[in-house]
This record gives C-alpha cells, sequence and structure tokens, in this order.
C-alpha cells in the first residue's frame, strides 16, 4: 500500500513533463505548437514559449542572417529581397492544371454538341421516312417482320416531331 502512492504520484507527473511545448509564429504569421525547436530561420523574437524557459538555441548561420539584416544598407551590399510568401512553382503548376481543366471541360462540351447535332440529324431523316407515306416495316420480338399500324406510325411521328422541335429551339 506504501508503494502504491509513490508510484502513482510519478506516474500522474509524467504528462507534465509531455507538456514541454515550442510555440512560435511562422513567415506566414500563424501560431505553431510543436514538441521540437522551430527551424533556423524563425527568428527569436517569433518564439512565444520554449520548454525550460530558457533561450531558444540560435545557429550560427542564423545569426549571421539575422547581423546582415540588421545591418545598415551600404552601396556595396544589395539589398535584401522580400518574400511574398508565395510559390511561383506551385502558382505555375496551379494554373497549368486550371488551364487543363478548361480543355478538358471545352472538349466535353464540343463531344456533346457533336452528339446532339448528328442525333438532330438522324432525327430528322427518320421522321422524313415517317410521314413519306411508304409503309414501314421492323422486327417483332420474335425476329419476324411486320408493317407499322397507322397508330404505331403517329406515335413516332409525334416522338420525332418533339425531337426535332428541340433540336431548333
Amino acid at each position: 500500500m506504501n508503494l502504491i502512492r509513490p508510484i502513482s504520484l510519478a506516474l500522474a507527473m509524467l504528462p507534465a513533463l509531455a507538456l514541454a511545448q515550442w510555440q512560435w509564429i511562422d513567415k506566414d504569421g500563424h501560431k505553431v505548437f510543436s514538441d521540437r525547436s522551430p527551424p533556423s530561420d524563425i527568428p527569436a523574437r517569433n518564439i512565444l514559449k520554449q520548454p525550460g524557459g530558457k533561450p531558444a538555441p540560435v545557429p550560427a548561420e542564423a545569426a549571421a542572417a539575422a547581423d546582415v539584416a540588421a545591418a545598415p544598407v551600404t552601396k556595396t551590399m544589395a539589398p535584401v529581397p522580400k518574400i511574398s510568401g508565395k510559390d511561383s512553382a506551385l502558382e505555375q503548376k496551379k494554373k497549368e492544371a486550371e488551364q487543363e481543366e478548361a480543355a478538358k471541360k471545352k472538349a466535353a462540351e464540343e463531344k456533346f454538341a457533336k452528339e446532339k447535332a448528328d442525333n438532330c440529324a438522324r432525327a430528322q431523316k427518320s421522321l422524313q421516312i415517317m410521314t413519306g407515306g411508304q409503309r414501314i416495316r421492323s422486327l417483332n420480338a420474335k425476329g419476324e417482320p411486320e408493317f407499322l399500324s397507322d397508330e404505331q406510325r403517329a406515335a413516332e411521328t409525334k416522338r420525332l416531331q418533339a425531337i426535332t422541335a428541340e433540336c431548333k429551339g
């Protein structure tokens, strides 16, 4: 019983060790939370919280870059370009994807228009045959030839007229 209390107390303190978190503000102004230190390109002033309250370790390269950024611009030094926060390669890929999608959409619309025109032409030709006055023969379910009755012919003519009316409209 006496041993259970110290062990449970030690186990209860373990999550407190896991709370050792870093907090910093990235280049885009977003707050980042991590259990690892921030990248070397994050300035020390953007680090909001670190484990143990110790100052963040600054690599030599980052310190040198900070010194160069703080130094006054002279005629021998070129001004440091400002980073826009946009990835030009990503923007180019996005633009290409949009163009490809537009091309696919245009091709699909052209295919649909061609199929519609073809269907309209066939419907008009069938309507001419139906209204031509000749007897129309078709095959029944058994595969035997039979002639369309006047009611069947009128129904087919009405259907074809509705299709051709849609083509004109």
